[in-house]
């Protein structure tokens, strides 16, 4: 016994490893329960049958994520169709559009919801506005970590950001810039944080507008960076990635090496696109230490 105890103690006075939490990303495409010919739907959109939403319901099962970052979500009763309510709660932004921003987030964790970062829907009144981003903290082992799903404005996926490319870009560019607002706003806290969703824009290198405007607001980490998106691959190989997931402040350093993974789809039909997604859901590990 005397030989255990100086070895329990030692046990004891040594820091208790931190939990992983596994954080994704997913754009699912215009989830919605209105019905066909609903007048705030695009023509010819196809409603999701109930096969689909139990499709998408165990992907959701297979990511297994603690924290979901939703794109293209009409709200929690639509995010309750394939998330279990009893599992996750739900997080959206005061506005009535169709494909909102969002969170889920499993109810063991704690979760508090901040502002929504208005500023990101530049046109408000239209029909088809520019999405507000959603921003939550989390808790976990007494660390926060701030997280902001944004979907920006599509149609300027490469090249100059420069208003004179025409309405898309110059868009991008104001969006960009109230992006780069709320990342430097984070650094002056000395926050943890991370930006994560369909950015629309692929990032060849660090050349690119919005990333070059992004980091000179704060040094960040962009965790898929150089890496390819096997979502609905063909022979050519994968794509560039639209969606990003970006990590600024301590969050860095929690980042859990070669832990990105990208959940593809098993069916194959390029039909199936319509009815699971155009998007696949991406994930990371971070370590709250």
């Amino acid at each position: 016994m005397r030989l255990l105890l100086p070895l329990v103690l030692l046990l004891l006075a040594l820091p208790a490893a931190a939990t992983e939490l596994k954080i994704a990303s997913w754009n699912i495409a215009w989830l919605t329960l209105r019905p066909a010919h609903d007048p705030d739907l695009p023509r010819g959109l196809t409603p999701r049958q109930p096969g689909d939403f139990t499709l998408l319901a165990d992907y959701v099962r297979r990511l297994d994520a603690d924290v979901v970052a939703l794109q293209e979500v009409d709200g929690p009763e639509a995010a309750a169709r394939i998330f279990n309510p009893r599992d996750y709660a739900f997080f959206f932004p005061d506005e009535r559009d169709i494909q909102r921003t969002g969170f889920a987030v499993k109810r063991h964790i704690r979760a508090i919801r901040n502002a929504d970062l208005a500023e990101l829907d530049l046109a408000p009144t239209a029909r088809f506005s520019q999405r507000r981003g959603t921003d939550i903290t989390i808790e976990q082992e007494g660390r926060m970590l701030r997280l902001l799903s944004v979907h920006l404005n599509a149609g300027c996926r490469e090249g100059p950001m420069d208003p004179g490319r025409g309405r898309e870009c110059d868009n991008l560019s104001r969006q960009s810039a109230v992006l780069a607002g709320w990342v430097a706003a984070r650094r002056a806290e000395g926050a943890a944080f991370a930006v994560l969703g369909d950015f629309n824009r692929r990032i060849p290198d660090a050349r690119d507008d919005l990333l070059a405007q992004l980091t000179r607001a704060a040094p960040l980490v962009r965790v898929n960076d150089g890496l390819g998106n096997p979502c609905w691959a063909d022979a050519r190989g994968g794509r560039p990635f639209i969606s990003h997931i970006f990590l600024g402040g301590p969050a860095q350093r929690w980042l859990v090496p070669g832990s990105l993974r990208v959940l593809v789809y098993a069916e194959r039909d390029p039909a199936m696109r319509d009815r699971l997604s155009d998007h696949c859901p991406i994930s990371f590990r971070v370590r709250m230490n």
